[in-house]
């Protein structure tokens, strides 16, 4: 999510060598269309390369050595220059460190790796020459979201590049690398303004809702709205409703207490929905940082407000299990 006082997302990216990726996420940076900001290149190799670039074009760096310490202090220590930095996003541009599983937990969601094959190909290390002893067409470039499995997070995209006749690892490196320079910069600038995007947000409240027991969606009053079939509706979705400016999601609650009382809570996130009286609230979802367990709940209890009682009544027996 773009930070509010400079219209761009805040990123930090961590590498090990020359940082020819970092340096192609910050140059693409510079043009003032993109969506994110480099604000600090850390490393785990004081000597590494891309530190001199960064520092020379004025971007704030951090080195610390992993010699000596445990993989967890490291990675904590990592963290906390990170986190210091302000940053929103985490991108790893040939950081040959593997990360433990809670430092991964701690940006899920908000941390991307580059790695030089089409995945879920060759995962790991030695992937050109491994896609050309196979007889591969192509090798190519996958980015993707990380997980604590090593290469295997969501893909945000791929670029195939051609193995030709006679190829070499190296030859095929060189190629791949200029295509991860391409498709880095457009993933991760995808990525970090998709939590803004209404057909993202309302995709996350459809796998929600839908989830929900004998949950439909129609359209009405040109909102997508989810009740249960043939019954009552729990949710609405709205964006720019009204022009309002507005990506909401709309749930039912008690009443005009506690509509005003989420409202004084948190005044920038909860607005009364115009049209739809006190027993509703709106929640915005594109200020970004959204719990999407919290959403899953709202929905849920929102739900319960309309159901049959044959149907609430399995769910809580579900509940007590």
């Amino acid at each position: 999510m773009p930070d509010k006082a400079s219209g761009k997302a805040k990123v930090a990216v961590l590498i090990s060598g020359s940082g020819t990726n970092m340096a192609a996420l910050l140059y693409a940076s510079r043009d003032e269309d993109c969506p994110y900001e480099i604000v600090l290149v850390a490393s785990n190799r004081p000597d590494a390369g891309g530190l001199a670039l960064a520092a020379a074009e004025g971007v704030a760096t951090f080195a610390l050595s992993h010699k000596g310490f445990s993989r967890e202090d490291h990675d904590a220590a990592m963290d906390a220059a990170i986190r210091e930095s302000g940053a929103q996003w985490v991108a790893l541009a040939g950081y040959m460190r593997i990360l433990t599983e809670g430092f991964v937990r701690g940006w899920e969601g908000r941390m991307v790796n580059i790695h030089p094959s089409l995945l879920p190909k060759y995962t790991g290390l030695h992937t050109h020459q491994r896609a050309i002893d196979a007889g591969d067409s192509h090798g190519g470039v996958s980015v993707h979201l990380v997980i604590p499995e090593l290469d295997e997070g969501p893909i945000l995209g791929q670029v195939p590049v051609a193995i030709v006749p006679g190829d070499t690892a190296e030859a095929l490196a060189a190629r791949v690398l200029i295509a991860e320079h391409q498709l880095y910069s457009r993933c991760l600038a995808a990525l970090v303004v998709r939590e803004s995007s209404p057909e993202w947000l309302l995709e996350r409240v459809r796998e929600r809702a839908m989830a929900l027991p004998e949950a439909d969606e129609v359209e009405s009053h040109g909102m997508p709205c989810f009740g249960v079939i043939k019954g009552k509706k729990f949710a609405y979705f709205t964006s720019n409703h009204h022009a309002d400016g507005r990506t909401a999601l709309l749930v039912k609650i008690s009443g005009a207490d506690e509509q005003a009382m989420l409202i004084e809570q948190d005044e920038e996130r909860y607005f009364r929905p115009a049209y739809f009286g006190d027993g509703w609230i709106g929640i915005r979802l594109d200020l970004g940082e959204n719990d999407w367990d919290a959403i899953g709940a709202w929905l849920a209890r929102s739900w319960r407000a309309i159901a049959p009682k044959k149907l609430t009544s399995l769910m809580d027996a579900a509940d007590q299990f």
